[in-house]
């Protein structure tokens, strides 16, 4: 009796784990559309308040799951997005936020969402303003990017960070192989829209970057 009793309390736990997991995934693929209809095809006008209310929507998901690294992974990425709509210095606070969320993220499982972690937090040390204003860092910048792309080489953000890092960097032959290959990555069907947001972005790095190679090799001729 008592051995059918354990095996009744252990199926139960397993029916709720399974039922909590299945209401994670989906708030994390709720979270992910709405980003990326807010990103891609909301006025310009109207992001700054419908990321506020969507960074609101991943700190209850974050609450709710405490224990899972994959909320706050979209809090992190929703705040920095927050911020960039925002900008400006009252964008600091918000930038700050979101890498102590991706920090948390990182503390309970480092590799969630195929590194989306270090990808996040490697744009944000390279965008940031640095020191005293904010913790901007390139060397720091560098170091998560590569990380990011050890765990998921073939993804397209990590691909497109590290192309757009090396841009800032001014490396623009290596930035356009790096986003060459950010626009071969494997479609992602549960984030259809964030890849054709994010492929128009990246061809819109690399015609940019080739014309900034097109005048410096202009001006080096003028030179002459």
């Amino acid at each position: 009796m008592k051995r059918i009793t354990v095996i009744v309390a252990l199926t139960a736990l397993f029916i709720t784990a399974a039922a909590q997991a299945g209401t994670l995934n989906e708030e994390i693929l709720s979270l992910q559309k709405e980003w990326a209809i807010i990103n891609y095809k909301s006025a310009e006008d109207e992001r700054e308040s419908a990321f506020e209310q969507l960074a609101t929507k991943a700190r209850v998901a974050a609450e709710r799951f405490p224990n899972r690294a994959e909320p706050l992974v979209w809090e992190g990425i929703i705040l920095s997005t927050y911020a960039g709509a925002k900008g400006g210095l009252g964008a600091l606070g918000l930038i700050e936020d979101a890498r102590d969320r991706l920090l948390e993220a990182e503390e309970i499982d480092p590799v969630a969402l195929d590194g989306s972690i270090y990808t996040s937090l490697g744009s944000l040390y390279y965008q940031a303003p640095g020191w005293p204003i904010s913790f901007g860092s390139d060397k720091k910048a560098k170091a998560y990017l590569q990380r990011a792309l050890e765990i998921n080489p073939d993804g397209i953000d990590p691909n497109y960070f590290y192309g757009d890092y090396l841009i800032e960097q001014w490396d623009y032959k290596e930035a356009i192989e790096v986003l060459q290959h950010a626009l071969e990555a494997p479609s992602r069907p549960a984030r259809s829209l964030a890849d054709v947001g994010r492929r128009d972005e990246i061809r819109a790095k690399i015609a940019a970057t080739e014309e900034k190679i097109k005048n410096n090799n202009s001006g080096a001729e003028a030179l002459w």
